[in-house]
């Protein structure tokens, strides 16, 4: 449906993106990776807010152009309205930049709150609606029009895990019938919404693929221990945790002494294992 053909952008000298290549259909991404990776400035390529890049992005087979990026739905990770208007007044203000036909707007706006469970809060002024139903007001903008391609940036940040939970079911409601590209640094919301993962480092694709091959690549390479234990040769310490009343390390390391424990590898150890070069290590061996 959306197709990234060796897309790359600098600002000045600084290199952002190198060589991105992706293809999107229909599911829930996850682009995952850490600040300053070059996610934010992948998805303004995307949505035509960035047009100085070179490479081709593809939508539908045609290039990505002014009229095409309107419309795919677009959360950015920003995102506030005017307080002193009505949800559905703000909402009839997005659907006018969207150019959407007047006689459809109003259809057009209750599908979208409605999927967003907002139907009930239409006529309550934006200035009174908590973090949570702001972020959730985003994503009901970002649908008017009905795209097929929803692009949301850092959508949880800063939310309760109250309004998270929320949040994240809005989410995999739009996503049952549209692609939705979510980008994140917080892996749990990865691993509760996203059929796929995009692993981004330094401008670079580090990895592509479904969410139970990410957490493979880390098999046989996590390991548990007393946290007095010094770190296997080129280990990274993922987390520490306190089990029985001991506190204990939980790490990546090509190989580990006895000392250490094997443990099934998770989605944020795959994540780590890329992120850190480990993975690099382990195919140059």
């Amino acid at each position: 449906m959306i197709e990234l053909q060796n897309v790359t952008k600098k600002f000045k000298k600084k290199q952002v993106l190198t060589g991105i290549n992706l293809t999107f259909e229909q599911g829930v991404y996850g682009l995952l990776g850490p600040n300053g990776a070059g996610k934010t400035t992948l998805l303004r390529c995307m949505t035509g807010i960035y047009t100085d890049y070179s490479g081709r992005i593809l939508y539908h087979n045609r290039e990505l152009n002014g009229s095409i990026s309107r419309t795919i739905g677009y959360l950015p990770q920003k995102f506030d309205m005017f307080h002193e208007l009505k949800l559905e007044e703000m909402m009839a203000y997005f659907a006018q930049l969207k150019k959407i036909p007047k006689s459809q707007q109003r259809q057009s706006i209750q599908k979208a709150l409605e999927l967003v469970n907002l139907e009930n809060s239409r006529l309550d002024r934006v200035g009174a609606l908590s973090g949570g139903m702001i972020r959730r007001a985003g994503i009901a903008q970002a649908i008017l029009g009905d795209p097929q391609i929803v692009i949301v940036d850092e959508p949880t940040a800063g939310l309760d895990p109250e309004e998270r939970l929320r949040f994240k079911g809005a989410i995999a409601r739009v996503g049952q019938e549209r692609t939705v590209l979510l980008s994140t640094h917080i892996i749990e919301d990865v691993e509760a919404l996203c059929d796929k993962i995009i692993i981004i480092d330094q401008g670079r694709i580090k990895f592509q693929g479904a969410m139970e091959e990410v957490a493979a690549l880390a098999q046989g390479h996590v390991f548990i221990g007393n946290s007095s234990l010094p770190l296997p040769s080129g280990g990274v310490l993922v987390k520490q945790f306190e089990r029985e009343g001991k506190i204990y390390s939980r790490v990546l390391a090509l190989q580990a002494s006895e000392d250490w424990e094997e443990d099934r590898a998770a989605v944020e150890d795959g994540y780590m294992y890329v992120i850190k070069g480990l993975r690099n290590e382990t195919i140059s061996t």
